[in-house]
């Protein structure tokens, strides 16, 4: 395996800058014009496919063809679920009451603080998360057990976001549910399926880079940063405090999993 070409590397971090600000800033002109800024949700999603696509444009030569192609491939399709899914479940609905929370107490103009606190924020974290992915492109050599240990764990993540997605849509779709905890399926394993899934979806690409082990010390960062937002920062506690308010909570809490999923406990 040859060396991890580190100029090449230094010269897509700024592709890839350029890429997730795009995203945001044109999301954000669409916000602004639709007046409801949610939908920077759904640009989560689209800023690392562009930053997974503009890597494999600009590492052409560089790495090895196959890991480039399956790490953006990867990305991408992950990308592209997550905001589909996220853009078919806010039709028809107003402001995100987060948003309108945050945005209460912006001092000035509202647009230009939800500018610099929601969407050049988010910009910079697709940035630092997708390190692996832009990492990935660069790493010569063929596709090693790291790859297809990746690639396993990218699915069963991919399988615990999409189907705890469809599962909780079929649930709310239902008015006899309106109110209720949903604890059926894989939410009877883990309180959070979703948010498990994105675990696994990045510590499975970040596995993709583990060949060259420098470039693997320096991204694992991302993964880490990952983990933390969802299990500590804006993913699990955040929802678990609005959830907090419905009926029969503490017993779904008492008897299911926080994030890693296992059999549910018995019920009283």
């Amino acid at each position: 395996m040859n060396g991890f070409p580190w100029a090449a590397f230094a010269q897509n971090l700024a592709f890839a800058a350029g890429a997730a600000l795009t995203v945001m800033l044109v999301t954000f002109a669409v916000a602004v014009r639709k007046g409801m800024h949610r939908v920077v949700d759904v640009a989560w999603g689209l800023g690392f496919t562009a930053v997974a696509l503009v890597s494999f444009l600009a590492s052409a030569g560089e790495g090895d063809d196959g890991r480039r192609l399956l790490v953006t491939v990867l990305t991408a399709v992950w990308g592209l679920r997550l905001a589909g899914h996220i853009a078919w479940r806010g039709r028809g609905h107003g402001e995100d009451p987060r948003y309108d929370k945050m945005l209460a107490k912006a001092p000035g103009n509202r647009d230009l603080y939800a500018l610099r606190m929601v969407y050049l924020l988010q910009g910079a974290l697709v940035w630092l998360v997708s390190l692996p992915v832009q990492a990935a492109q660069y790493v010569s050599g063929s596709l090693s057990g790291f790859v297809w240990a990746g690639v396993a764990l990218w699915a069963l993540g991919m399988f615990f976001e999409t189907v705890g997605d469809f599962q909780l849509a079929r649930f709310k779709a239902d008015p006899a549910n309106r109110g209720k905890i949903m604890d059926r399926g894989l939410w009877s394993w883990t309180r959070h399926p979703n948010y498990f899934g994105d675990f696994c979806v990045w510590w499975g690409l970040f596995l993709l880079v583990c060949d060259s082990g420098v470039a693997a010390a320096v991204t694992v960062v991302s993964p880490l940063v990952m983990s933390f937002l969802l299990m500590n920062g804006s993913g699990k506690p955040m929802l678990e405090r609005h959830m907090s308010e419905r009926p029969g909570f503490a017993e779904y809490r008492a008897r299911t999993s926080g994030f890693f999923p296992r059999p549910p406990k018995k019920r009283a």
